[in-house]
């Protein structure tokens, strides 16, 4: 009997997450950020800004959010994506969030590293062998090159 009992526990349990996870995400429009547009990452207000500024820059033409904010690599995109998304949907669902939207570090490292890989005929120019440690910051520099404000 008590078996029984906490099966239909963990059974409703398991339904009622599994209800509201497909809800939340088909509300949200989840599927939208399994893509490459860059449109998807206007749904969220506070990234209407970014959007914006994307389409007025030069690397409209080249670049869209992911190559510049997830690894190039296939498993490390989609883990990172699930990440950001589980931290954007916490934030955006409870309002604890800073606007404008502030990037942190571990994604600051991203894309660093995404404009490296993009642009390293220049970086290796840039960066003196006998200066290691103590490479120069893309992004330092250049803050707003995929954004325009």
């Amino acid at each position: 009997m008590r078996s029984l009992w906490l099966r239909a526990v963990v059974g409703f349990s398991v339904g009622l997450c599994g209800g509201l996870g497909g809800y939340t995400f088909v509300y949200a429009n989840g599927a939208s950020y399994m893509t490459n547009d860059p449109a998807a990452c206007s749904n969220c207000h506070v990234m209407r800004e970014q959007y914006n500024g994307w389409t007025r820059s030069s690397h409209h033409a080249v670049a869209t959010c992911n190559d510049c904010h997830t690894p190039h690599d296939l498993v490390g995109k989609y883990a990172t994506k699930a990440r950001n998304g589980w931290h954007h949907s916490v934030a955006f669902t409870t309002g604890k969030f800073h606007e404008p939207i502030r990037i942190g570090p571990r994604n600051l490292a991203i894309t660093e590293a995404a404009c490296r890989h993009c642009h390293e005929d220049i970086v290796q120019q840039i960066d003196r062998p006998d200066h290691a440690g103590s490479e120069l910051s893309c992004v330092r520099c250049h803050p707003n090159v995929g954004h325009l404000h």
